[in-house]
């Protein structure tokens, strides 16, 4: 599943390619598994909106879409007062899934099999050429909805997406530490939980821990606060590195243009199973926590 270096990726190289754009045409599946909003809500409210970024919200890809009121766009007054006024945006949310990928391309290329939703795209300014957003998923493990923040008030913004948990990028220290040291679960187990930090996985769980030293069976209240402040920042380190090399292509991941991932590269213990420690040259120990396999170094975690 893409985790949170994979989803920034994409979620970034889609914005480069289609923020300001505005969707003339959508067209979807017909696979009520994909879906989490009605397809005809989703084509109403995605028809004639412009695309005012794509952002990364935990595993999340949320698009911010505007109607506004410009000269020749589609109007569905039904639709504005079920989603709130014109100048409140409304936000398409894709959840990769398993093996979905969140595609830019040019409308001559044939669809691949399993494409469950197309957007097409007016095009950018001076550019006659126009794009489509392509969302395929083999497994149709991903879902697409729409979210409608709340209007805005005198003193507060709408309330946009923020996902179930905290951002491991920009958390602080004192609130990492709050987060992890009540937590009588395993420390792998406690960063899988969404409701805590949002967009980790098991990837970067474990290569996280190995970085840190952290045997991942051990209990997370029992970490001491400078193990948890060095898994903090080992954790952003390895995120922020991940993101550079377009995240890891182990299975079925790739970026907005289709081209794979090299963090792959650079793993230490994930499904390096048996083979020699990088570090100590100890084999490589595979064990299932909290229903998930688990890869680490008996000798460096501890």
């Amino acid at each position: 599943m893409p985790e949170l270096p994979e989803v920034e990726t994409i979620a970034a190289g889609v914005h480069a390619r289609v923020h300001g754009q505005r969707i003339v045409r959508v067209w979807t599946s017909g696979k009520p598994q994909t879906f989490k909003s009605p397809e005809d809500e989703i084509a109403r409210a995605l028809t004639g909106a412009r695309i005012e970024s794509v952002r990364r919200v935990g595993k999340t890809i949320v698009m911010t879409l505007h109607r506004g009121k410009t000269p020749g766009a589609p109007s569905f007054p039904a639709l504005s007062e079920r989603m709130g006024s014109v100048k409140t945006p409304t936000e398409l949310l894709i959840h990769l899934g398993m093996t979905g990928r969140l595609l830019v391309s040019a409308p001559e290329i044939p669809l691949a099999p399993h494409t469950h939703a197309v957007l097409t795209l007016s095009g950018a300014p001076g550019e006659s050429a126009r794009r489509e957003i392509r969302f395929v998923d083999p497994r149709r493990f991903g879902r697409i909805s729409l979210h409608a923040p709340q209007p805005a008030t005198d003193n507060l913004q709408p309330a946009t997406f923020s996902g179930p948990g905290s951002e491991p990028l920009t958390i602080s220290l004192a609130g990492f530490i709050a987060l992890f040291h009540p937590r009588r679960t395993p420390i792998k187990a406690a960063l899988l939980n969404q409701s805590l930090l949002h967009g980790i996985g098991n990837i970067y769980a474990d290569e996280s821990l190995f970085r840190a030293a952290i045997r991942p069976t051990r209990q997370a209240a029992l970490l001491t606060r400078a193990e948890l402040a060095r898994l903090r920042t080992t954790l952003v380190k390895v995120l922020r590195h991940a993101i550079q090399l377009g995240g890891s292509s182990v299975s079925d991941y790739v970026d907005a243009d289709g081209a794979r991932g090299f963090f792959q590269l650079q793993h230490r213990v994930y499904r390096r199973t048996g083979q020699p420690c990088l570090v100590c040259a100890t084999p490589i120990r595979r064990i299932t926590l909290a229903g998930r396999s688990t890869h680490f170094c008996p000798h460096c975690q501890r």
